[in-house]
């Protein structure tokens, strides 16, 4: 029997039997305590239980977890006593991260192997290092891989039901419609918009440092690659610039902040029961973020009423695809719920890889003189474009 109706039984039975003189309050009562206790043995305990069972059975062993709180509390005790070491720094230069960001994963790792299960409250979880073992999974075909539900849950608010949330055939249905939209032939045309917001950007870059008289300047590179990539996004999506998207950016990054505070391994539960103040402010905001690319959508399709054009930016070209392939009725939330996930995946990752990659280069300067050499020869205007990128050997270049 599932734990849901262990929970809900003795309320049925206390509707269908009458009140008689010798069934007391405390009587019911004792009855609802009791079956709210089977809820939570199922669910916190037994259902785990199980799980660790079958695993154990192969061979997969793990740390010991407690009652409610699985391994979460030896997860922090482990995570607090490595904050108090000092870093070592021939780790970092390896970029050996795991062992300062999830040292318990590290430590589990040389105690119980390259496969092993450890819990976080009811939720039973299966560590795999072995890149053989999980491409193998990966391919598998009845094992009904996917997303899991407890960390897209949580990812709701921010990225809807769109094709980074989503699993199975609904996955499928989206992929069809949005992938080809990003096939490399129509990439290329996009790489002009990416010029006209990369040009402004270092042409501030340069007035920073001209100001300080041509020497070290104080730069923000974060925000700047940040409001870059945005700005791309906007020119692509809505055929805009970053100023008018810019609310929305604004919005998304605050949802994810106010997000990232609900810790996915450490967070208390409350079985969704009772909402939290941050829960109200998360689902404010996710309407306010809705309204507001609803709001570009109209303003934009308004636009291209009024001057017409044989160029279609990627939101119109999505929303063809979409009425035809999901119907009028469901494509206002496939349009939203995929804005979302390209305002948010496209502008935090980009930003992310950008700043990545000019530390690299800060760091290498002999690699700065080779790509620069190389960019002299393959675009001798200085002026990279679509055709001149499959033509350079030290910028990798993915078809």
């Amino acid at each position: 029997m599932k734990p849901f109706f262990i929970f809900v039984l003795p309320f049925l039975l206390l509707l269908l039997l009458p009140l008689k003189n010798n069934l007391s309050w405390m009587t019911v009562l004792g009855v609802l305590l009791i079956g709210f206790a089977s809820y939570i043995v199922n669910v916190m305990w037994l259902d785990p239980q199980r799980l660790r069972w079958k695993l154990q059975r192969q061979g997969i062993k793990g740390p010991r977890p407690s009652f409610l709180f699985g391994n979460v509390k030896e997860m922090q005790k482990i995570q607090a006593a490595t904050t108090t070491k000092p870093p070592n720094y021939g780790e970092f230069v390896a970029h050996d991260y795991t062992s300062t960001i999830f040292p318990y994963f590290e430590q589990w790792r040389k105690e119980y192997g390259l496969v092993y299960t450890y819990s976080t409250g009811n939720k039973q979880h299966l560590y795999i290092n072995n890149p053989e073992l999980v491409k193998e999974m990966n391919q598998s075909v009845t094992m009904q891989l996917g997303k899991p539900t407890y960390i897209t849950k949580r990812l709701q608010p921010m990225l809807g039901n769109g094709i980074l949330r989503s699993n199975g055939s609904f996955w499928a249905q989206q992929r069809k419609i949005l992938a080809p939209e990003f096939f490399m032939d129509k990439v290329k045309g996009m790489v002009g918009l990416m010029l006209e917001s990369a040009e402004p950007l270092l042409s501030k870059w340069e007035s920073s440092i001209d100001a300080q008289g041509g020497k070290i300047a104080d730069i923000k590179v974060d925000e700047d690659l940040r409001s870059l990539s945005g700005d791309v996004i906007s020119r692509a999506c809505f055929g805009s610039s970053y100023f008018k998207g810019k609310k929305i950016f604004s919005k998304l990054r605050t949802l994810q902040k106010t997000i990232s505070n609900q810790s996915v391994l450490f967070g208390a539960s409350t079985f969704g029961l009772f909402p939290s103040k941050q829960q109200k402010e998360i689902q404010s905001m996710e309407k306010e973020i809705e309204d507001s690319i609803l709001e570009t959508i109209a303003q934009r399709a308004k636009e291209c009423e009024e001057e017409p054009s044989t160029e279609k930016d990627l939101l119109q070209q999505i929303l063809e695809g979409a009425i035809n392939d999901v119907g009028q009725a469901s494509s206002k939330s496939f349009i939203v719920d995929n804005c979302k996930n390209m305002y948010f995946a496209g502008h935090e990752a980009t930003a992310v890889a950008m700043s990545w990659c000019l530390m690299l280069l800060a760091l290498h300067p002999d690699w700065q003189n080779r790509i620069r050499e190389e960019l002299s020869q393959v675009c001798p205007n200085g002026v990279p474009d679509a055709d001149s990128l499959s033509k350079m050997k030290m910028v990798p270049y993915r078809t």
